[in-house]
């Protein structure tokens, strides 16, 4: 096994300690712009349609409702604050990719990969042009991206995705060890991929946040701590203070149990962490460059993204992907210290030349995992119920798709999006507990291995490929 460059240059203990000694646990994008507050759900209602969960995908799905027929009377329950979890704490990359990359959509579905590239871009093109024309106020900037090669084996890789089928010479190019190093200056990068066209920035709590009051604005009810206890025959649904009868209901739970129970195994919640340092100052931005703002990520499986903020703060998440036993979602799990200190350091191997710099900010949340680590959807309760999960970490854009799956489900409309494989698919379950905790910490050694030997895969992770549950980030 061979020494990764974060292992072979690790940054002296006492960096790491320093930086992270007033770093708190809490969320800087929650912390920065805190949400509205909405009252409880109380009494008995009926609607056109209920919306269960306050995120992303339940966001994008009451406004979308509304605005496809105002008079509609929507409703939407969050069973804690709106946007608390992956909404308001995930890394703000909104990516055109529907399918987790590149090499996990041309995997799974092969034959309808360029249709959902083109798919992809439109629903990137169709939330910035909505961004615009309400003036959402989320920070969204379209900067494009960098996947960089960090090891030597990873250049290749890079070279043949810039060169691969229906990659646009333009939008996609191939950066050699200079032209990277040209765009964004460490030592850790031995090449790079430029993408200028299919990937954004948006401030997460922000993008929640405005959403929320064009939902509000467009007439939709918005309930808080109104958690849905069961939902009957789709039509019902109860919750601790009320019940909302509704003619039709979208699922919008992410990472959360599911109330439906053929979904109850189809996702699993893994951790992902999260460092944000203090504001650079203008020496300190001028020795890494970066004057492009671009989205960056390394190309190992257990990879690092990182992003500057609007006052050039830098968000460094990710490596570390850590499963608990039994697959619940618990507050404990989000301090970490092992990661956390594994972050600082693999940072400082990333940008040596920001010694000194202190970190303000850590936190974590989970990740709603799915076998083919993209998202699926469906409909339930006689076609009353319909829900879109399983993002499985890239899904800032993704739901806005999503949504628009949901309601066309919801309306029985035959849509290019409906006739999709993607769509009418399901990922294979996980199994239960041991098996699941076996099998999932088993893959995660093997992809760290592959790290070491060159991305050589071993037996376990080819046979997984060959039955399809692959991972390729």
């Amino acid at each position: 096994m061979t020494a990764t460059v974060f292992e072979r240059e690790a940054p002296e203990a006492s960096v790491v300690s320093h930086a992270l000694a007033g770093a708190r646990q809490s969320v800087f994008w929650i912390e920065d712009a805190p949400g509205d507050a909405y009252p409880r759900f109380r009494g008995d209602v009926e609607c056109d349609l209920a919306v269960v969960g306050g995120g992303y995908t339940g966001l994008w799905t009451a406004l979308l409702a509304k605005r496809e027929n105002p008079a509609a009377r929507v409703v939407l329950l969050e069973g804690r604050r709106i946007g608390w979890a992956a909404s308001g704490r995930n890394g703000g990359f909104c990516e055109a990719s529907l399918t987790h990359g590149d090499e996990n959509g041309r995997t799974r579905f092969g034959h309808e990969f360029d249709e959902l590239q083109r798919l992809g871009m439109a629903n990137l093109d169709e939330i910035e042009a909505t961004v615009a024309e309400l003036g959402l106020d989320a920070e969204f900037e379209r900067n494009g991206a960098i996947d960089l090669a960090t090891e030597p084996h990873q250049i290749e890789w890079l070279r043949e995705a810039a060169d691969g089928e229906g990659a646009d010479g333009e939008d996609v190019r191939f950066l050699d060890r200079e032209a990277v190093q040209a765009q964004v200056h460490s030592p850790t990068y031995l090449g790079g991929l430029l993408r200028t066209r299919d990937s954004a920035l948006v401030h997460p709590a922000k993008l929640v946040r405005a959403l929320a009051r064009a939902c509000e604005a467009a007439g939709v009810e918005l309930f808080e701590h109104s958690p849905v206890e069961g939902i009957g025959d789709g039509t019902t649904l109860y919750t601790p203070e009320g019940v909302v009868r509704s003619k039709r209901t979208a699922l919008a739970t992410n990472v959360f149990p599911s109330l439906l129970k053929r979904n109850r195994l189809t996702t699993v919640p893994v951790y992902d962490y999260v460092l944000m340092t203090e504001p650079l100052s203008a020496e300190q931005l001028a020795s890494i460059g970066w004057s492009g703002r671009q989205g960056l990520g390394d190309s190992a499986n257990q990879f690092h993204y990182y992003r500057l903020t609007r006052d050039n703060r830098i968000l460094f998440g990710g490596y570390d992907a850590v499963y608990h036993y039994g697959g619940r979602v618990r507050e404990r799990y989000e301090d970490r210290p092992e990661t956390f200190r594994k972050l600082a350091a693999h940072f400082f191997t990333t940008f040596p030349q920001l010694e000194g710099l202190t970190f303000t900010h850590r936190w974590a949340g989970a990740i709603d995992t799915c076998s083919r680590f993209c998202a699926f959807f469906g409909t339930a309760r006689g076609g009353r119920v319909a829900y879109a999960t399983g993002y499985t970490g890239l899904g800032v854009a993704a739901t806005h798709f999503g949504a628009q799956v949901m309601l066309d489900l919801l309306a029985g409309r035959e849509t290019e999006r409906t006739s999709l494989e993607m769509v009418r698919s399901r990922p294979l379950p996980f199994p239960p507990e041991p098996a699941a905790s076996i099998g999932i910490n088993l893959t995660r050694w093997s992809l760290d291995r592959a790290d070491h030997s060159e991305g050589r895969r071993n037996l376990f992770l080819r046979t997984l490929d060959a039955v399809g549950l692959g991972f390729d980030s």
